[in-house]
């Protein structure tokens, strides 16, 4: 019982150097420019469309803006993730097809 604790602690430090690790790796790789290209995103005819669009639906669907906002982004990662798999799919129709004919 004894040694599994001391593993367990060594373990758990090991893992937090490794997080530690994993941030500061990912920190060096990050565009510094973020700030500004958030307020570059923020100033935009389609943040403005979006205000209007979350306006729009937290109204007639009588939900709080908060409840529209999610909505729609969830909408849209659906709607992104749906046409990631259409062209993997896509993309293996045209390997299969080609392995196809290449075997004859």
């Amino acid at each position: 019982m004894e040694t599994y604790q001391i593993m367990n602690s060594e373990n758990k430090e090991c893992v937090q150097l490794i997080n530690t690790a994993i941030i500061k790796t990912k920190e060096n790789n990050i565009d510094k420019s973020y700030e500004d290209r958030l307020q570059e995103i923020c100033q935009s005819p389609v943040i403005a469309a979006l205000n209007k669009s979350i306006e729009f639906l937290s109204e007639s669907q009588r939900i709080s803006a908060d409840q529209a906002a999610i909505q729609i982004v969830e909408t849209i990662r659906e709607l992104d993730s749906i046409w990631n798999d259409y062209i993997v799919m896509e993309g293996l129709e045209k390997l299969k097809d080609f392995l196809k004919n290449t075997k004859h």
